[in-house]
């Protein structure tokens, strides 16, 4: 049986059909848009999966004019159109989220392969609940939010471990840190200590993999940290980047290969697996 997809993935899929039959017909933005009355930019951000067409007659609509007529092939187009149009589980957490996260979050909750690198913190998705609440508590006063803003954020870092703890499809993780990363002090030595001892609990699962990138090695370090998503069927695979008060997500092709090619540098540079928990256990040696 298919897996379930979520309602990003859905609006993704069917973003990349509808702009792969425009292309057949060579039409562009501009001239669809104007013949059916549609903003081109609204368009375009519907061929990304970034919006949806909240009602079925636009799509029905567009497949008219890319002359969609066999009956099977629209029937699975409006289904993917209907599924792209539920709510996702972080539907909740959307007003604190920054820019483009919430295009990211419904994409992760697919991904089959998700490899990242962090430079200045333990990765989101190993944090511990005091060492997230430490650091969005640390920020608070600095970027004015309040206590609301501090324990949503907490709960959807907490709500997106399930992506590696869940017992059904787990996503395959595969984490380089840099040294800088796990020696940051956040919340002290027992919230340090604690998320060591959790980062070594979570490298003995089969599908996560944790590498340090320590100080001593030359080698290349990218500036941002960033994961890419590969999807096991219909999408290419993309890279999320963190920026200033937003993310960067995209599919492009030499965007994508650019950073595998910055993961690769890096995870044949760090310390091997198998090296974390002792590297680890010696850095909660000297926090005492």
């Amino acid at each position: 049986m298919a897996p379930k997809r979520g309602a990003t993935f859905r609006r993704r899929e069917l973003g990349k059909e509808l702009r792969k039959l425009r292309d057949s017909k060579g039409l562009t933005l501009q001239e669809v848009g104007k013949q059916l009355g549609f903003s081109h930019t609204k368009l375009a951000r519907v061929e990304i999966g970034e919006n949806d067409l909240p009602r079925v007659g636009d799509l029905e609509g567009l497949l008219d004019l890319y002359g969609l007529d066999e009956r099977g092939d629209r029937e699975i187009l409006i289904q993917l159109h209907r599924e792209s149009l539920s709510k996702e589980p972080w539907t909740p957490y959307r007003h604190v989220m920054p820019s483009k996260m919430p295009t990211y979050r419904g994409l992760e909750q697919d991904a089959q392969l998700m490899r990242t690198f962090q430079p200045s913190f333990v990765f989101g998705l190993l944090q511990t609940e005091s060492y997230a609440r430490a650091l969005y508590l640390s920020a608070k006063p600095v970027d004015e939010t309040n206590t609301e803003y501090v324990e949503r954020n907490v709960a959807l870092r907490l709500a997106r471990r399930e992506l590696i703890t869940r017992s059904d499809n787990p996503l395959e993780l595969r984490v380089i840190v840099d040294e800088t990363a796990v020696r940051r002090n956040v919340g002290g030595p027992k919230v340090m200590r604690e998320q060591y001892d959790e980062i070594v609990e979570l490298s003995r699962l089969d599908h996560v993999t944790i590498q340090i990138l320590t100080h001593d090695v030359e080698t290349y370090r990218a500036e941002s940290n960033f994961s890419i998503l590969d999807f096991s069927e219909a999408l290419d695979p993309i890279v999320q980047v963190d920026m200033p008060n937003t993310i960067s997500v995209t599919d492009e092709e030499r965007d994508v290969q650019r950073h595998v090619r910055r993961f690769d540098a890096m995870r044949d540079s760090a310390l091997a697996p198998a090296r974390t928990a002792g590297f680890l256990q010696q850095l909660a040696r000297e926090w005492t």
